[in-house]
This record gives C-alpha cells, sequence and structure tokens, in this order.
C-alpha cells in the first residue's frame, strides 16, 4: 500500500535522511523507531507531504504521490495525527470530529468512530482543551479516521503520557489496521510496546535505516535493537558481517 524508496529528504535542500526504504502492507502496523533527532519525523512529514523529496519517491498503491500538497495527498488516503495532536482546542470533541473529513473524500460517521475509540463517547460535548492527554491523543487519532484513510502514519502517539495510558492506546492501532484494511506507519518511542503491536520495524539512526526485521524476531534481540537504536558502530559492523555471512552462505550454496 505504502512504499518509501531511496528516500532523501531534508530541509532548504540539505538531507536529513537518506537511502530510506519502508514497505507496508494494508492492514499492517509496522514501527519506525530510532532515537531523538534520527530523522523519524522528517520521513512521515515527507510522506505526508509537508517536506519535499530531495531524490527518491513516495508511492501509494504503486502510484507515485512524491511532492504532492497536503490536501491532495489526504484526498488520496494518506491521513497524519501529528506529533502535537494539532486539535482545535476551543472546539467539542464532536465538533473536531465533524470537521476533520477532506471535502470530497469518504467520510466515515461518528458511530464507526466510536465503535473504534469507544471512549470518545463520554467526550463528545467537551472541549478537546478540557480532556486528559490520552483522551486528546484518540481524538487526534478519530479524526484522522473521519476521510477512511488508506493509509495512517501517528508521530510519537504515547508523547508525553503514562505508560498504563500507551499500553490502552497503541491497541487502537490493530484495530483500526485490521478493520479498516489500512497501511499503519507510527513512530514510538516505547520501544517494547511498539513491537508488541506492530508486525515489523526499522530502527533509523543518524538518517539511515540501520536495522529491519520481524517484530517477534527483533523483541527477541534487545541488545543489537538497544545498539542499533543509538548508531553504534559496534552494531552496524555487526549487521554487515552478519549480511556478509549470509551472502557467504548463499555463494557457497
Amino acid at each position: 500500500m505504502l512504499e518509501v524508496i531511496d528516500l532523501a529528504a531534508g530541509y532548504n535542500g540539505l538531507p536529513v535522511v537518506r537511502d530510506v526504504n519502508i514497505t507496508v502492507s494494508g492492514g499492517e502496523i509496522v514501527a519506525l523507531l530510532g532515537a531523538n533527532g534520527a530523522g523519524k519525523t522528517t520521513i512521515l512529514s515527507t510522506i505526508a507531504g509537508l517536506v519535499k523529496p530531495i531524490e527518491g519517491s513516495v508511492r501509494l498503491a504503486g502510484e507515485e504521490i512524491s511532492g504532492l500538497k497536503p490536501h491532495k495527498l489526504a484526498l488520496q488516503g494518506i491521513a497524519l495525527v501529528p506529533e502535537d495532536r494539532s486539535l482545535f482546542l476551543d472546539l467539542t470533541t464532536r465538533e473536531n470530529l465533524t470537521v476533520a473529513a477532506p471535502r470530497g473524500a469518504v467520510r466515515k460517521s461518528e458511530d464507526d468512530i466510536l465503535q473504534l475509540l469507544p471512549e470518545l463517547k463520554k467526550c463528545l460535548n467537551r472541549k478537546a482543551g478540557l480532556l486528559s492527554g490520552g483522551e486528546q491523543q484518540m481524538l487526534a487519532v478519530g479524526r484522522a479516521l473521519v476521510g477512511s484513510p488508506q493509509v495512517l502514519i501517528v508521530d510519537e502517539m504515547s508523547l508525553g503520557l503514562a505508560p498504563v495510558v500507551v499500553e490502552r492506546l497503541l491497541p487502537v492501532l490493530r484495530d483500526v489496521a485490521s478493520t479498516l484494511g489500512a497501511a499503519v506507519l507510527v513512530v514510538e518511542q516505547h520501544v517494547s510496546l511498539a513491537l508488541d503491536v506492530a508486525a515489523r520495524a526499522y530502527v533509523l539512526a543518524h538518517g539511515r535505516i540501520v536495522l529491519e526485521g520481524a517484530a517477534a524476531a527483533l523483541r527477541k534481540d534487545q541488545d543489537l535493537i538497544a545498539a542499533s537504536y543509538f548508531g553504534d558502530l559496534a552494531a552496524e559492523e555487526q549487521l554487515s558481517a552478519d549480511r556478509t555471512d549470509d551472502d557467504d552462505i548463499e555463494a557457497t550454496s
């Protein structure tokens, strides 16, 4: 559903990320992990059209969408839940949901959203600025879903929230992927929780993907994840050695 191919992106012509390759299938959750400043938000912003790619391409269901304006991408089915949530704090929960769908997009009903996010039922007539952090994050996700997206990208869903709240929030993404068939790409600082909900993960360090694989396999190798997470040179050398060993095995066979 979503393909990021050989992407270089940044600001004022200077790349923050390079050679980034990511794929997310419909109904799949993929986590993008990495330390602060690794370039995770730049990748999400480029997919959403807020940052223009310097090189490479972004494809939606096989069609090139690189460089399109954000509102065009929203109509094509790309929805972003930004790091700061960007809610209309003086509007109620219901009003935030009402104004959310891009004009011309197929709209999810309020009942559809509340089935996925039942905790919002008690908040419908409350102003967004009076909601708890967890409720605001639920609303930010709900607002993104109103337009029936094919791809949902979520930047730091757990930012500023207690781990117990995050444990309730992240499974919502699994429901979104399975119920709507959407491709979900999530940036998450809680590595273990992200790997619990995701099918696969990529680890970004210094603007490049240094580790990728099935979440179940990555959970078993926390030391390598930790080293890659911080761009540890030894981890990168081990990855290179592993790939060389694999190539030698294939050549021998």
